[in-house]
């Protein structure tokens, strides 16, 4: 596997007043390109403000981040537009779909975008959801509707897909098909998958693992063995 993220020496620091809290402090790793990775760390440890700063959503305050050869660190907001609508495909853990729009209307949204959307239905079909293509958000469940916003997720093609706790809504036999669908997507496709989560048990699916507390790095971790997503004890 290639390199696809590198983050060098990346502090992001937010000011309120006369305090400063360094949410990242001095960070560096290596991904690779179709790895999974979960990021793992309690609430307020730095994984948010890692995902955001990869994301293009936010740039850090000091050091670089390098996705796929390219600087991104001190891109415009223009800029950092572009890379998040051809690069990124981002998936929560509130589904974020739009009730009133089918499920295929919603996974077509990404058209407005990104001109280089592909076609919805392939991207239903991968999740198992073709067949729900004119079905509402509401008619599903809730395993089902975050499979849509995967689908919605990669109909923008992109590189990398960043997760943030994309099972926390579920229960554990849903959230298991959820991240075998990541799993997948990376094994099969390619697709560099981060994961953030505070569930120490999805790390055993995960090629790396990184453990985040207090904005730095605690530990990075190459796995040798990776389960299946539904081999995870929940």
């Amino acid at each position: 596997m290639s390199k696809i993220i590198e983050f060098i020496n990346v502090t992001k620091t937010y000011t309120s007043g006369e305090h400063t809290l360094n949410a990242l402090d001095n960070v560096s790793f290596e991904l690779e390109k179709g790895s999974v990775v979960v990021v793992l760390g309690p609430s307020g440890a730095g994984k948010s403000t890692l995902l955001n700063l990869l994301g293009g959503l936010d740039s850090p305050t000091s050091g670089r981040i390098v996705v796929n050869g390219r600087d991104i660190s001190d891109l415009s907001r223009n800029e950092l537009s572009d890379y998040r609508a051809s690069t990124v495909g981002f998936v929560f853990q509130f589904y974020n779909l739009i009730q009133t729009l089918t499920v295929r209307e919603n996974v077509e949204l990404v058209k407005e975008i990104t001109p280089n959307a592909v076609d919805p239905i392939d991207m239903l079909e991968r999740v198992g959801l073709k067949d729900h293509k004119n079905n509402f958000p509401g008619e599903l469940s809730g395993g089902e509707q975050q499979r849509v916003s995967i689908a919605r997720a990669l109909a923008k093609n992109p590189e990398i897909i960043l997760c943030d706790e994309p099972t926390g809504a579920l229960d554990s036999e849903t959230g298991a098909m959820v991240l075998n669908t990541l799993q997948e997507l990376a094994v099969n496709n390619g697709k560099t998958v981060v994961i953030v989560t505070h569930n120490q048990n999805i790390a055993k699916m995960a090629d790396t693992v990184i453990r985040v507390k207090n904005g730095r790095i605690k530990s990075f971790e190459n796995n040798d063995v990776t389960l299946s997503a539904f081999d995870i004890e929940w």
